[in-house]
């Protein structure tokens, strides 16, 4: 229940009890981090559901679908993905790129990308015509925290502190990579379920992702931060949102 609570509060703006963050909560709490996604993926397939029920189409359906993430994380895997993108538009050495990771304040490119991100993202959700489409699509927000937690793990850090260097070196890392393998593999699985071209749309997507991402990670900042670990849900949420939006249109 402690490692619960701890996951949700530290990834999610959901109200959960006070409990105290020790070694002994913090070990198994990334176990649970999938299930944020959970909660967005039903929140977010609610909302579809609700405006078809009101008739609600257009621009008010997709721009509930784009804020409904931000609201549910408070906006934390976003904000790592400015910070990255910002450091990555500076070409500086990996320690400036790490310096600019840190740097409270938002740059141009920052800004830059982050209004490219909500285009496609709004793009992909206003393509979402059929309710096979929204399912896969919500199934990703847990896809993406999942294999996160794979990647988490499985990189090493950039820097000995920081959030995620507290959670991945506390974590007992033979369960957790355990049960994000068994998380992605079972999110996979309904995927399937729903439609296996999605699927299979979805799937290849996050595995070229991932191919691009360890490179950036290691070559571009010598490792993962947290700021790199949010970018990588945001990234694997868009490029799920938009393999599902092509492949629900592909001629089969």
């Amino acid at each position: 229940m402690k490692a619960f609570v701890i996951a949700f509060s530290m990834y999610s703006r959901l109200p959960m009890p006070h409990m105290e963050w020790d070694e002994k909560g913090m070990r198994h709490a990334l176990c649970f981090f999938p299930l944020v996604g959970a909660v967005i993926g039903a929140v977010f397939l609610l909302w579809h559901m609700f405006c078809g029920w009101l008739s609600i189409g257009g621009f008010l359906r997709t721009a509930g679908l784009c804020v409904i993430p931000l609201l549910i994380t408070g906006g934390i895997h976003m904000d790592g993905f400015l910070d990255t993108f910002d450091a990555l538009a500076s070409h500086q050495p990996k320690e400036k790129k790490l310096e600019i990771l840190k740097d409270s304040h938002i740059g141009a490119f920052a800004v830059i990308a982050c209004g490219m991100y909500l285009l496609l993202q709004a793009g992909a959700y206003d393509g979402l015509t059929s309710v096979r489409a929204v399912l896969a699509v919500a199934s990703g927000f847990v896809l993406s925290r999942s294999v996160c937690v794979l990647v988490m793990l499985r990189i090493p850090s950039a820097r000995h502190s920081g959030l995620l260097y507290s959670f991945s070196s506390t974590a007992d890392r033979r369960t957790v990579m355990g049960c994000a393998a068994l998380e992605s593999l079972a999110v996979f699985g309904v995927m399937v379920w729903i439609d296996p071209v999605l699927a299979a749309a979805a799937g290849l997507s996050c595995l070229v992702l991932l191919l691009w991402y360890r490179r950036m990670a290691l070559h571009g900042f010598g490792g993962i931060t947290g700021d790199l670990a949010g970018c990588f849900v945001e990234l694997c949420e868009l490029c799920v949102a938009l393999a599902v939006c092509i492949a629900a249109r592909l001629p089969l």
